[in-house]
């Protein structure tokens, strides 16, 4: 995260116009996204306490105050912001993390006075109407989740400069974006089931391998059996597609096709781990005796599953709040600091994975 050059400004200029972060973030020696995440206590941030409190104090001596979003948007816009799900409606509704990210989004437009749009987009002609709709100026700015390569919808927003924030990431994308690391968080979820003595692991994606989160997942999981010399086996990887159902019809497939059954599983979404632990005991087998599971979200329902899933946790409500924070920073024609931001995720080990020895 860059710092920028402290510099101070004499009470008198703060007087004559409003204050704002980056007044702030000059004052504290820190980057206009730093001050962002100390103010709205973004989950995952790197920041040290020392210069969280420098922050604090600077917002405390310059007068900063952060709602002035509403009235900056109001002067000819339709203080609108659209939430883009390219999924079929059928996944969405199952989706947890989705309805964690509404409502992160939800606190933050009641608070300055904006609308949300949700426009799902799970065919050609519901992508050219939500174009027009673009078009037609009713929205201002864009939030699209779960990216997919080859996005024809994202490649006309490039080409007419519509403010558009990823809430996942594409290589070489001119979006701005806030995500996780996927590889490594499936590299920390396959490495807690080696270290707890498992060598015949298979994997049950999120999605399919057109969404980036699901082929970064999935490579996580591939480089981490490599670096331990265990064979990449595909029989034992299975596409999950965002629904509990997804996770049993792929667990009991797995299941019934396996001369030697797996000892443990990755499954890149505890929505659809939630389907895979039903075929599992539907099949008279026992978590984690018979087949340990690692999930990853860390949605609510993982603690009171049976038993409590082993997960890695996403800071999805803080995503999601950076997300609007840089939509409305493009609105406004204030490019953010920070293109791509990046937060932490840890693993949570619950129940599922436990060996037999714990």
């Amino acid at each position: 995260m860059r710092v920028s050059n402290t510099s101070y400004l004499l009470e008198d200029e703060l007087k004559s116009r409003r204050v704002t972060s980056q007044n702030v973030a000059e004052r504290a020696g820190v980057s206009r996204t730093t001050v962002s995440f100390v103010l709205n206590n973004v989950e995952g941030a790197q920041i040290s306490a020392e210069t969280r409190q420098r922050v604090l104090q600077a917002a405390k001596e310059l007068g900063y105050v952060p709602d002035a979003l509403a009235q900056s948007l109001a002067s000819g816009k339709s203080k609108t912001i659209g939430l883009v799900l390219a999924r079929p409606s059928r996944q969405i509704a199952a989706d947890m993390y989705l309805t964690q990210v509404l409502d992160s989004l939800f606190s933050k437009l009641h608070k300055h006075g904006l609308r949300l749009m949700l426009e799902i987009l799970d065919d050609q002609q519901s992508q050219k109407s939500y174009l027009e709709f673009i078009r037609s100026k009713r929205i201002d700015g864009v939030i699209y989740s779960g990216p997919q390569f080859n996005d024809e919808t994202l490649e006309s927003l490039m080409s007419i400069g519509f403010p558009t924030v990823l809430m996942g990431h594409l290589p070489d994308s001119p979006f701005c974006s806030i995500d996780i690391d996927n590889h490594q968080a499936a590299c920390t979820a396959t490495e807690h089931l080696i270290d707890c003595g498992h060598t015949s692991i298979a994997c049950i994606t999120n999605a399919s391998l057109s969404y980036t989160a699901a082929k970064d997942r999935l490579q996580g999981y591939r480089d981490t059996l490599e670096n331990h010399h265990i064979s990449y086996d595909e029989s034992l990887i299975r596409c999950g597609a965002f629904t509990p159902e997804s996770g049993y019809i792929q667990m009991k497939d797995m299941l019934s096709s396996q001369s030697h059954l797996p000892t443990a599983v990755f499954i890149a979404s505890d929505v659809v781990a939630a389907g895979a632990v039903a075929a599992i005991h539907e099949k008279g087998l026992r978590i984690p005796e018979d087949i340990a599971i690692v999930g990853f979200d860390d949605v609510p329902l993982a603690r009171y599953m049976c038993p409590p899933l082993t997960t890695i946790h996403i800071p999805v409500r803080s995503m999601a709040q950076i997300a609007f924070s840089m939509v409305t920073q493009l609105i406004n024609r204030q490019p953010p600091e920070e293109k791509h931001i990046f937060l932490e995720t840890r693993l949570i080990i619950r129940k599922s994975s436990a060996t037999s020895n714990e």
